[in-house]
């Protein structure tokens, strides 16, 4: 597909793993036409997250609200071109290790979580996913024993490890419950939940199940509405008998669209004993920290852009917000956000001015710490491609069949998994690996210098650049920037008041947010992943070599996340390509045993990060690396073809 503005030294060795013709289109005409919605670590999207938000604390009488954002749909305008929609989930683990194999095929109606594709390997999902058909089986059918006892999922001395599992396992199958035997997990039918779908739907009892494991702070849970009061009263027995020590239910009335009332039952988590005796002792002699989580739809701007604003509009530092990943500029996103030292109320007041600068908050809520870069499972998209034509004009294959083909084979075959063109930037000059490289090596001047860089068009922004490269006048140059270039001001302000030296450069950078400073690191590490991927992928294709890294649970251990192939392994096809990582570069991961390896280490000497220790003391940045699987399968990938007046979907 086409897009704008892309640098060709970022993107030319790129490799595919299908070898489909594919077609032509463009993308993000408008923001509407790119829409990311991001995942949360419990895999709801953060425009259907729960909150309660409470009048007073501790009080009996809460304000439950149950805020579900529509976003905005982009309209197909197709006139005589072909324009097609798509959207899909590109999911990741825990942020440090991308899911790695493809839905796993199976009769049952059943499909297995993404959340269990980092932490057990493809055999123990194949039996899982049996065994969570077969009890399926057994309590939907009124002649079938229920004999099913338990299933073994293996040993996992680890205990971290065992928590992943239990949890992916509950998430993905609310109606088993997992527990473990000495070092052993084992599953087995949930009877409680059966007794459960006695009262409600399935449906309801999935999602409460869900809730519970999850047990996500101020979340709460609501069954539907129900009129009869006596059925109201059963199910309140159960969540009493069942789980009264760790939730507790209410009887909510509210009107619907109609004007009727209806009465539904909601669950939140009590408060852990003790709690309210703690922030007695400790009230008034140590002042607790207020963090407020929000979800931030942003329509055109860049993160640091919008941050601003709101930062601005509050009264308090950038860096007093944190969140969970960096969304694209032209587009519209969702995301979640935590601010600290903002109360819920104070947040809501500058709802209104936030939506003059294209923002909406929504889900305002209060939190008890900030959120991590990487604590998210992924993203979902909902992408308009316009303009669609065959790569060849006088191809008698219709674009239909091209985009089916495409389609195909990206869901069974995956892709390689390349950090996308928003990672780097626009610019023709300077891109963000450039900047990164400067960090890394310390060039702090010359890394000021290059955010600066002006291109060779004329606009504002590079007119205001020009001027500081020509002249090295930051209060000039601030006159000249324009507001919205957020970042360039920070810099060019904190150069105002230090000076244009290394002294002064370093404190500028520190004026910057620290996401901001690690993003441009990762942008070059980054850069380095892509390269590595197409090395490989053109030097060994699919294929598991000698030395390759695999992210292998039964070898792997807290000490070592990933083994490396044997000659033995190699023969034996032990692993697969859904398997092998690649790794970031930083302080704490291994290379690949392989010419892989041998290749990385040529690169980094090229440009003088031979002895790196890729930790930056001055601008407080440590950059531990991570491991990133060279395959990517989206999920719930489907697409809507519009050309004229007709549209076929599958």
């Amino acid at each position: 597909m086409e897009t704008q503005g892309l640098s060709p030294a970022i993107f030319d060795s790129l490799c595919y793993v299908s070898d489909h013709r594919g077609f032509f289109g463009t993308i993000k005409n408008s923001p509407a036409d790119f829409v990311v919605t991001e995942i949360n670590v419990s895999g709801q999207l953060v425009t259907e997250v729960q909150t309660i938000e409470k009048s007073e604390r501790d009080s009996p009488q809460d304000i439950i609200t149950k805020q579900t954002i529509n976003p905005k749909d982009a309209k197909l305008k197709g006139t005589t071109c072909e324009v097609a929609e798509f959207a899909t989930d590109i999911l990741e683990a825990g942020g440090r290790l991308a899911q790695t194999s493809p839905d796993v095929v199976d009769n049952c109606e059943l499909d297995p979580c993404y959340l269990l594709y980092p932490v057990v390997d493809l055999a123990v999902q194949e039996s899982l996913n049996q065994f969570a058909c077969n009890v399926r089986s057994v309590w939907s059918s009124p002649v079938a024993e229920n004999n099913l006892n338990e299933l073994s999922l293996g040993l996992y001395p680890d205990k971290d490890e065992r928590a992943l599992i239990h949890s992916a396992v509950r998430q993905t199958y609310p109606f088993l419950i997992t527990f473990t035997k000495s070092s052993e997990l084992f599953v087995k039918p949930n009877l409680d939940y059966q007794e459960l779908c006695q009262l409600t739907s399935e449906k309801e009892a999935d999602a409460f199940f869900k809730f519970l494991d999850a047990k996500l702070e101020n979340s709460r849970f609501s069954f539907n509405t129900d009129d009869c009061k006596e059925h109201r009263t059963a199910v309140h027995h159960f969540i009493s008998k069942k789980f009264g020590k760790l939730v507790e239910a209410k009887s909510f009335s509210e009107k619907d669209t109609y004007g009727l009332l209806k009465v539904c039952i909601t669950v939140r988590f009590r408060e852990k004993i003790g709690s309210s005796r703690k922030r007695k002792r400790t009230e008034g002699t140590e002042k607790q920290d207020v963090y407020t989580g929000f979800t931030l739809q942003k329509d055109n701007l860049e993160t640091l852009e919008a941050i601003s604003y709101l930062s601005y509009s509050l009264g308090v530092l950038p860096s007093d917000f944190s969140y969970a990943g960096i969304k694209d500029k032209k587009a519209i996103t969702y995301q979640a956000m935590v601010v600290k030292k903002v109360t819920p109320e104070r947040l809501k007041q500058i709802e209104a001015i936030s939506e003059k600068k294209g923002m909406t908050i929504h889900n305002i809520h209060s939190v008890k710490k900030h959120l991590h870069l990487g604590q998210l499972s992924g993203n979902h998209f909902s992408i308009i491609v316009r303009d669609i034509q065959n790569q060849n004009h006088g191809s008698s294959v219709c674009i239909q069949e091209r985009i089916e083909e495409a389609v195909y084979n990206i869901k069974t075959k995956g892709f390689l998994n390349y950090y996308g063109p928003q990672r780097f930037g626009k610019g023709q000059n300077c891109q963000s690996h450039d900047i990164g490289l400067a960090l890394l090596k310390e060039e702090m001047e010359k890394a000021v210098k290059l955010l600066l860089n002006p291109d060779s068009f004329e606009d504002p922004v590079n007119n205001a650049k020009q001027y500081f490269i020509e002249t090295e006048d930051a209060k000039g140059t601030l006159a000249l920037m324009p507001h919205y270039k957020i970042r360039e001001r920070m810099l060019l302000r904190a150069i105002n008041r230090f000076g244009m030296n290394n002294e002064g450069c370093v404190r500028a950078w520190l004026s910057l947010p620290h996401s901001i400073r690690i993003f441009y690191i990762h942008a070059f590490c980054s850069k380095v992943w892509n390269e590595a991927a197409s090395y490989r992928f053109t030097l060994y294709g699919l294929k598991v070599v000698q030395g390759d890294l695999v992210v292998c649970h039964e070898t792997a251990n807290e000490n070592s996340p990933v083994h490396i192939v044997t000659a033995e392994e190699e023969e034996s096809s032990a692993y697969t390509i859904n398997q092998v990582v690649l790794p970031m570069p930083g302080y704490s991961i291994k290379y690949p045993a392989n010419e892989i390896g041998q290749w990385y280490s040529e690169t980094l000497a090229k440009v003088g990060l031979q002895s790196c220790t890729f930790r930056v003391g001055s601008l407080q940045l440590n950059v531990p690396g991570c491991y990133r699987h060279i395959l990517k399968y989206p999920h719930n990938l489907f697409y809507k073809l519009t050309f004229e007046n007709q549209a076929k979907k599958n």
